[in-house]
């Protein structure tokens, strides 16, 4: 289902025919809002042989930019977690990342809106005739605020591929993998805004827990707030791992507003 955004929203710019970005945006009493115009529109779909060009890494200055790449796979309908159960819903994953850096689930057995691990275990590894990856890459607009956003009311990124619509006017199934790194300055913050499931982990840490099906739905994480919880200090440089699902017909919306600085803007699937 879609993602919406409780803030003032800007056009955007396109980048190419595909990737179009958002622009900066107000999160709550810290962001300003003067932002940079643009015009919404999809991330950019990499070709499903995983050849980017590049492998997220950091640049001289020790930042990577603001085109983050992650791994986008298509899941049918027919699974069992998709097209089911229309509900919000925390705690599906553990507080921490698996060893393999894997949303852990929560559960030893079904919840409101999974049908068990195995089937969940699926959402953010390659299974061979279960789902199809590719990489994907989205693009941040920095604002005049400092702010960096990606807002996209029409998330569609796969449409016509992996395995298709299935006569469906989008391809609506599907999850979105990032992995990066950034440097703790201090005073940074994180927010994201849609549906359906959200789960983003900093440091290994679950910090913003969107789980289930339903409409939009934001949270936001004060980095300075949690810094204690999170084993966190300033200068250091951390993970920021964000798992993302669409589960459900009829809208996909995303937006992510944040002030940090990314010093890995992740890599494409092996």
């Amino acid at each position: 289902m879609g993602v919406v955004v409780t803030m003032k929203r800007a056009a955007c710019v396109a980048l190419s025919s595909v990737l179009l970005l958002g622009c900066g945006a107000q999160i709550g009493s810290e962001l300003e809002d003067e932002h940079n115009d643009a015009e919404q529109g999809q991330g950019d779909l990499g070709d499903f042989d995983g050849n980017l060009g590049g492998d997220g890494s950091s640049g001289d200055n020790g930042l990577c930019g603001d085109s983050l790449v992650g791994t986008i796979r298509d899941f049918q309908s027919a699974h069992p977690d998709f097209e089911y159960v229309i509900a919000a819903e925390d705690g599906i994953v553990k507080p921490e990342l698996g060893p393999d850096g894997k949303p852990v689930y929560a559960s030893s057995g079904v919840t409101k809106t999974t049908t068990g691990k195995a089937a969940f275990d699926q959402w953010y590894r390659d299974v061979s005739g279960v789902n199809q990856g590719s990489p994907l890459v989205i693009k941040l607009v920095e604002g005049n605020d400092g702010i960096h956003t990606y807002d996209n009311s029409s998330f569609f990124p796969i449409d016509g591929a992996g395995y298709g619509n299935e006569g469906n006017p989008h391809n609506y199934h599907f999850t979105y993998e990032l992995r990066t790194k950034f440097k703790y300055e201090g005073g940074e913050v994180f927010r994201f805004t849609g549906d359906d499931d959200l789960f983003v982990f900093i440091n290994g840490k679950l910090v913003i827990d969107i789980g289930g099906v339903h409409g939009a739905m934001s949270e936001q994480v004060k980095l300075d707030k949690q810094a204690e919880a999170l084993g966190i200090e300033k200068g250091g440089i951390y993970s920021l791992d964000f798992f993302f699902a669409e589960r459900h017909t009829s809208e996909s919306n995303f937006r992510i507003d944040t002030s940090i600085s990314f010093t890995d803007c992740g890599s494409s699937p092996k």
